[in-house]
């Protein structure tokens, strides 16, 4: 497979989760919480232990600032541009400005998704499939909640399906556009390493920490020790 079909199918993941919203209404929020925790722990292994060294390796010094700025520009489109919304939201009363506003935050995240899929494979075919494989994870609750925050403020099930379509397709136009754009494609990874350290710190991990109990714990550290075993079955990167 070609990175762009590995980035079609992380995309497809959106719509799988926005597919699963539209059809079901109410979701467990203990079954969204623990598949959120899971997907935390291999978006924060994944990032530091072989994105963020691989860029560095790759570009230097200079990358260290592109993975600041990654982590930076990602705070600023989740908090500064639009008003910032946590995964639970989705099941109260909201206004189409908050379910807008939320889709154009995402849009930037879903966008370096691809730019991540495609700096990977660039690097080895591994990391490129363990990349794939945790922005995948991510993606299912990503398109439920925008779906359901499109649906909680009084959208149509097609336009919930539609605003988790333009997740997906931001996916696609983020690989393609690291193919053609030279200084994208050199610093792609780098980007990606700032952006996936932060969707995994700052999106996912306060979704499910304070929580009581051990589940939330267990499927976090059960998602870096996967990523560990994967990693340690393929020999790294």
């Amino acid at each position: 497979m070609t990175p762009l079909l590995y980035a079609i199918a992380a995309a497809g993941a959106n719509l799988i989760g926005a597919a699963a919203v539209t059809v079901r209404r109410q979701w467990s929020s203990r079954s969204l919480e623990l598949m959120i925790a899971f997907s935390a722990g291999v978006l924060i292994s994944v990032s530091i232990a072989d994105i963020i060294p691989e860029a560095i390796i790759a570009g230097g010094r200079q990358s260290a600032m592109v993975i600041l700025a990654g982590f930076l520009l990602v705070h600023f489109s989740q908090h500064a541009l639009v008003p910032h919304f946590h995964f639970g939201e989705e099941t109260h009363t909201v206004s189409p400005r908050v379910g807008g506003a939320a889709l154009v935050g995402l849009l930037l995240h879903t966008f370096v998704d691809g730019v991540a899929i495609a700096s990977a494979f660039q690097v080895s075919q591994s990391l490129g499939v363990f990349v794939f494989g945790a922005i995948f994870l991510h993606k299912l609750p990503e398109g439920l909640a925008i779906s359901s925050l499109f649906l909680a403020a009084g959208q149509s099930r097609r336009a919930a399906l539609g605003a988790a379509a333009m997740l997906g397709a931001a996916t696609i136009v983020g690989a393609i556009a690291t193919a053609t754009i030279a200084p994208l494609a050199h610093y792609g990874l780098a980007l990606s390493g700032g952006v996936t350290l932060y969707v995994g710190a700052s999106n996912l991990i306060p979704e499910f920490q304070g929580k009581g109990g051990w589940h939330h714990e267990f499927a976090f550290f059960g998602g870096c020790a996967l990523f560990l075993v994967a990693r340690a079955i393929s020999g790294g990167v």
